[in-house]
């Protein structure tokens, strides 16, 4: 990376570009699409496309809830969430490499260090994304690149806040901007990963009846009612596929110490490997949750503040899929990439990504990859961070995949 590429970093990570998913905060998705679009022109890529998604390819029924309420409820929402086409070359076959420019939220300030940047995105992913420019423009010194064969680069929004990738990523791939050998640029300690987990999202509702605090067997407890199925259901699915996790995440009533809240919500997102393990998953939640509202109505009907509750828990209780019904990516075979870096060990769990995209279309290799690590280096979390020297190796990487893929005529 030279100076330039720190530069070109530094701006994207002053740039709150958390997406309306995340935050309610000021949009800059745009502005990051132009700085990185201008950047990759100086060396020679153009771009090819460079827009939001249409409406039209978004509202369908296995998108997300959270996505299609987000849509009916804000008429800018895609507008203001770009993705961003470059390419080098006009020949097949083709090598894309997608990244993604939004982040999470909360933003934190940019710094830089001489040896470690700082900031939102840093990590995921506007710190690969960068030092992906810089391998390609590396590569450029092999005259078989962009005359041979060419490269792609997707700069996507819509990867987190839940998105899962169904208006950046998902309408690229259909309206053709892939590549023979795709690579998902994600943080795996320059190691490729070459499956992707998908994941779907379960929300466990109570609709009862408030009470006040002196007299609270006379409505439904939620919070007594979904705490108890939180833990039945940790424990009823944890470990239930070997291809996915569970996570009995966020569980909310109410905020007030003197009331009774009879209505609330549990959710759970559940990971898979494969379409049979998603199934698997989604009869367990059913036969758990049952077998959780029998085992409260039995453990608290005798209970008088909580007797109402117990007897009533089968009735004001349902399950709403809040996400379902997405690909995973199946184990790939990618010799290219086995020559330059390393495997993701086969023991080690996945993650989701929008490599998934790629999962049907035919004659393709995917994998992910990229420097640094989500834990070790606070992906999502305070004190998120990249250093120079993980950068610079993901770009030597990434020229090296290019150059071999030229030097071999595709995979």
């Amino acid at each position: 990376m030279l100076d330039q590429d720190r530069d070109l970093l530094l701006r994207l990570l002053d740039l709150p570009t958390a997406g309306p998913l995340e935050t309610t905060a000021e949009v800059c998705l745009w502005d990051a699409v132009h700085a990185y679009a201008e950047a990759a022109e100086d060396f020679g890529m153009r771009t090819v496309h460079v827009g939001p998604a249409r409406e039209a390819d978004v509202l369908r029924p296995d998108v997300p809830a959270v996505v299609r309420e987000a849509i009916a409820q804000d008429r800018d929402f895609l507008a203001r969430q770009p993705s961003l086409v470059l390419r080098v070359g006009d020949a097949e076959p083709t090598v894309m490499f997608n990244v993604h420019l939004d982040t999470v939220a909360p933003f934190e300030p940019a710094g830089f260090d001489g040896v470690r940047f700082h900031g939102r995105g840093a990590i995921d992913a506007k710190g690969p994304a960068v030092a992906l420019l810089a391998g390609v423009r590396a590569a450029l010194a092999e005259r078989a690149v962009g005359r041979d064969v060419s490269v792609l680069v997707q700069a996507v929004s819509g990867e987190e806040g839940g998105a899962m990738g169904v208006f950046g990523t998902r309408p690229l791939v259909e309206a053709g901007f892939h590549g023979s050998l795709n690579v998902f640029c994600e943080p795996t300690g320059l190691r490729y990963l070459p499956r992707s987990t998908a994941a779907m999202t379960a929300s466990v509702q109570v609709n009862g009846e408030d009470a006040i605090d002196d007299q609270p067997h006379a409505g439904h407890n939620a919070s007594v009612l979904l705490g108890f199925l939180a833990q039945h259901l940790a424990g009823a699915l944890a470990g239930r596929v070997p291809d996915g996790q569970v996570c009995v995440a966020g569980l909310h009533t109410g905020l007030m110490h003197n009331r009774v809240y009879g209505t609330g919500e549990l959710l759970l997102n559940l990971s898979y490997g494969s379409t049979s393990s998603a199934r698997v998953l989604a009869v367990a939640l059913d036969a758990a949750l049952r077998a959780g509202l029998a085992e409260f109505t039995a453990r608290f009907r005798g209970m008088r503040p909580f007797h109402r509750t117990a007897v009533d828990a089968a009735a004001i209780t349902r399950l709403v899929w809040r996400k379902r019904g997405l690909p995973a990516l199946p184990p790939q075979e990618v010799p290219l990439l086995d020559a330059v870096v390393p495997r993701w060990p086969a023991h080690e769990p996945a993650f989701t990504c929008d490599a998934i995209w790629l999962a049907d279309v035919p004659g393709t290799q995917t994998a992910v990859l990229g420097p640094g690590s989500l834990d070790a280096n606070n992906a999502h979390a305070r004190g998120e961070h990249a250093d120079v020297a993980d950068l610079d190796r993901f770009s030597a990487v990434v020229r090296d995949i290019v150059v071999r893929f030229a030097r071999n005529g595709g995979i």
